[in-house]
């Protein structure tokens, strides 16, 4: 037996998707990229989406255009509240876009925003914050709108790793002003590498055109709130009017995520299933705390964090040589890292549940694929340790 952390999600689609790219003898961001756009923004119910090189560059480009729109949304300096629990490159942007984070605590129970401890983080300092999903769990956003009502404080939102999640029969990645999205192997669908941000704000989607490739003006629209482009294309080949990127997608990327993304709510159905019976076995355990789903989870993995006196170290031990994937909570309590010491950074009290996090909890995967099996021989080989 072996349970693994991921994985393909491909078949004789995709393999042909990718046929047609290289019959086409177009390899770079092309018209399958762009009809992937336009299918995705139109499934989360977005007027705008654009793909790049990966999630961790939606990331980048989701907060870079905060910076470039006629009347900035943040300069260096602001404030932005971050949850202690998320990806390493859910910060980075912020960090290289001179923003100081201000840590607040998960909930033990949900992995995202504790809500008491957000209220308390916010002051009249506060410029922008950032809602990480985690593991395909929505935050609770009736109750971070309502913090945020009157504020002049831009939501933005990290959904990479819970595409296809719901609250409130909404997607999230579209309760913010932006949301980023993955298409990385290991997530809900898989384009090789890939990113999206959705927007419903024109000018900030002319900017995320503009500085996913180089900061010209040649993917723009003739009418754009970037530039006064002329009809020259030969003067507008070289035009760069904003500090852009190159973390444009691959034409096959594009490709594979139009067929992906038929087959996401098929993909979404069943990891609900497999979440199902997971619940069922470890939702009375008083051995584990599970994520306890806020709306409709897409289940990205399954969350484990121990709850007496058993040693982690002991059950990763045990779990590997049972052929059974597992990794950290994604990065536990990140202001454990040694790389704090580039940010300019606060922490809000005492972290007690992301140092929890940090010293007892782990994940394991979930998949497409009935995970019937591999989820009984997990709870087999958890009692097998926990109870010798």
């Amino acid at each position: 037996m072996q349970y693994k952390l991921a994985t393909s999600t491909w078949d004789e689609k995709e393999i042909g998707a990718i046929q047609s790219v290289i019959d086409s003898d177009l390899y770079s961001m092309g018209p399958k990229v762009e009809k992937f756009e336009k299918d995705f923004a139109n499934f989360f119910g977005s007027k705008y989406a654009v793909m790049c090189s990966s999630g961790s560059t939606a990331n980048l480009l989701m907060v870079a255009a905060l910076f470039y729109t006629k009347s900035p949304y943040l300069k260096r300096g602001d404030e932005i509240i971050v949850p202690t629990v998320s990806w390493s490159t859910t910060y980075f942007p912020l960090q290289q876009y001179g923003l100081k984070l201000k840590f607040v605590d998960i909930d033990i129970n949900t992995l995202n925003y504790d809500l008491t401890e957000l209220k308390k983080a916010i002051t009249e300092n506060t410029k922008a914050i950032m809602a990480v999903n985690l593991l395909g769990n929505s935050n609770d956003f009736n109750e971070i709108l309502k913090l945020i009502l009157d504020k002049n404080i831009v939501l933005i939102e990290d959904n990479c790793e819970s595409m296809g999640a719901k609250f409130k029969n909404k997607f999230t990645g579209t309760f913010g002003l932006m949301g980023t999205f993955s298409s990385f192997f290991s997530h809900h669908i898989a384009t090789m590498e890939g990113g999206i941000v959705i927007t419903d704000d024109e000018e900030l989607y002319h900017i995320l055109l503009c500085i996913r490739a180089h900061g010209w003006t040649r993917n723009l629209p003739e009418k754009n709130h970037v530039s006064n482009k002329s009809e020259d294309w030969f003067e507008e080949s070289f035009k760069f009017v904003l500090p852009g990127y190159n973390v444009r997608p691959l034409e096959m990327s594009g490709a594979i995520g139009i067929e992906q993304l038929k087959k996401l709510p098929s993909f979404i159905k069943q990891r609900r299933k497999n979440a199902e019976l997971f619940i069922q076995l470890f939702s009375d355990s008083k051995r584990f705390i599970i994520q306890q789903e806020i709306g409709e989870s897409s289940w990205f993995g399954f969350s484990l964090i121990i709850n007496d006196n058993s040693k982690r170290s002991e059950i990763i031990k045990l779990l590997t040589k049972s052929n059974i994937d597992c990794r950290p909570i994604v990065t536990g309590d990140f202001t454990q890292n040694p790389v704090l010491k580039y940010f300019d950074y606060e922490i809000m009290g005492e972290l007690a549940n992301s140092k929890k996090i940090q010293n007892d909890g782990f994940f394991v995967g979930n998949s497409h694929l009935d995970l019937t099996k591999e989820l009984n021989y997990l709870n087999e080989k958890l009692n097998y340790l926990l109870n010798d």
